[in-house]
């Protein structure tokens, strides 16, 4: 059900439940007895490709080579997996979410962008003068920059991966 929510409201970012249940071949009532509420189907949605982009990172061995290279692995995965359904990603990042369900939503991610950073701090690759979780909501921050610039069409997707690639490695005094 959430694969066919996907795909339809990335193709039509406000259909509707009925075309979610046509689309993953089931009831109205069936999709609704997951998820009582279109929000909720919404928000089930972006848990799911949270645990995509997730994947997508574990994948790319962030636990391997210089901190500095793992992280740009990190984010270059991070971009490719949600850079697959950008119509609904825009849409789910117009919701209003709470901050206690932004956090739980950013958590697994945070979580592998602080072992890098951690990491890259407690060998010297990268400056250790800023907390990690400061350095890590840096992050989160200037890739969610990066994405905007780039939905918005003031940059094209590599100028803006290279842009947030030199920003955050100066931010971290990445040892280059």
């Amino acid at each position: 059900m959430l694969d066919a929510a996907v795909r339809v409201l990335d193709a039509e970012p406000d259909a509707g439940v009925a075309a979610v249940a046509v689309a993953a071949g089931v009831t109205r009532q069936t999709v609704y007895a997951h998820f009582p509420t279109r929000e909720q189907l919404l928000a089930a949605v972006l848990d799911h490709l949270t645990e995509q982009v997730v994947a997508a990172m574990d994948a790319a061995d962030p636990g391997t080579g210089p901190a500095a290279d793992a992280l740009v692995r990190l984010l270059d995965a991070a971009r490719r997996a949600s850079g697959r359904y950008p119509a609904l990603v825009r849409k789910l990042g117009s919701l209003p979410v709470g901050q206690d369900g932004d956090h739980r939503r950013h958590a697994p991610v945070a979580d592998r962008l602080k072992e890098v950073i951690e990491r890259g701090q407690g060998t010297g690759e990268f400056d250790d003068r800023l907390s990690s979780d400061w350095l890590v909501a840096v992050t989160i921050s200037l890739a969610h920059t990066a994405s905007a610039e780039t939905d918005a069409g003031r940059m094209p997707g590599e100028q803006a991966a290279e842009a947030l690639r030199t920003s955050l490695l100066r931010v971290l005094g990445a040892r280059q």
